[in-house]
C-alpha cells in the first residue's frame, strides 16, 4: 500500500480533492479487459517524438494488443483547458477592443474640449500668462477628470472580477499588473489629449485668435 499526492482529475481549476483508491489490475488478459483497458505511462523528455518507438515496442512484446490512444501529458492538459482557453481568448480580444475604443474616445473628447478653450487660452496669454503655465493648467485639469474616472473604473472592475473568478486559472482576481497597465494607458492618453491641443492653442498669436472669434 502507499499514498500518492493529490492530482487534478477533471481540470486545473478543480479545488476539492476527491478520495480515490488505486487497485492493481492483476490477472489474465480477459480479466484485465473486463475491468478496463490497460494503460501505460512512459516518462521521457522526448514525449512528443517517441510514439513510433512505443508502437514498435508494444507490437514486439504484445503483438495482439492494439494501441488506439496515445497522449502526452501536455496534450491532455491543453485538451482539458481548450474550452476555457477559447473563452478567455474571446474575452481578451473584447477587452483589448474595449481598451482601444475607450482610449480613442477619451482622446477625442478631451482634445475637443481643450480645442474649444482656445479663446480662453488666448485671453489668458493676452493678459500675461506664459505658454508653459497655460499648458500645465490645462493638462492638470484634464488629469484630474481622468483620475476620477479611472478611480471609479478601478472600483467597478474590482467588483466585476468576482463574476470572472470561476474562469480564472493561475491569476488572482486582483491582478495588480493588469489594473495598473490599463489605468496607466488611460492616464497617458488623457495627458496627450490635453497637452497637444493646449500646446497648439498656446503657440497661436493671442490677438489673432481673439480677432478670429
Amino acid at each position: 500500500m502507499g499514498i500518492v499526492e493529490d492530482i487534478f482529475l477533471e481540470d486545473f481549476r478543480q479545488e476539492a480533492v476527491d478520495p480515490m483508491l488505486y487497485l492493481p489490475m492483476v490477472g489474465t488478459t480477459a480479466t484485465i479487459y473486463a475491468v478496463g483497458s490497460p494503460a501505460y505511462v512512459v516518462k521521457t523528455p522526448r514525449a512528443e517524438f517517441i510514439e513510433p518507438e512505443i508502437r514498435a515496442l508494444m507490437h514486439e512484446v504484445v503483438p495482439e494488443s492494439p494501441m488506439y490512444r496515445i497522449f502526452t501529458m501536455e496534450g491532455l492538459a491543453e485538451r482539458s483547458m481548450a474550452q476555457l482557453s477559447f473563452t478567455m481568448l474571446m474575452l481578451a480580444i473584447a477587452s483589448g477592443l474595449a481598451l482601444i475604443l475607450a482610449a480613442v474616445g477619451l482622446y477625442g473628447v478631451l482634445s475637443y474640449v481643450v480645442a474649444h478653450r482656445a479663446p480662453e487660452i488666448a485671453v489668458r496669454m493676452a493678459l500675461g500668462a506664459q505658454g508653459p503655465q497655460v499648458r500645465r493648467m490645462v493638462v492638470l485639469q484634464g488629469a484630474r477628470v481622468t483620475l476620477a474616472g479611472v478611480g471609479f473604473g478601478l472600483v467597478a472592475a474590482f467588483g466585476f472580477t468576482r463574476v470572472l473568478d470561476s474562469l480564472l486559472f493561475g491569476v488572482g482576481t486582483l491582478d495588480v499588473l493588469t489594473f495598473a497597465a490599463t489605468a496607466g494607458v488611460m492616464v497617458v492618453v488623457a495627458l496627450l489629449a490635453s497637452y497637444i491641443p493646449a500646446r497648439r492653442a498656446s503657440l497661436v498669436d493671442p490677438m489673432l485668435s481673439l480677432r478670429q472669434e
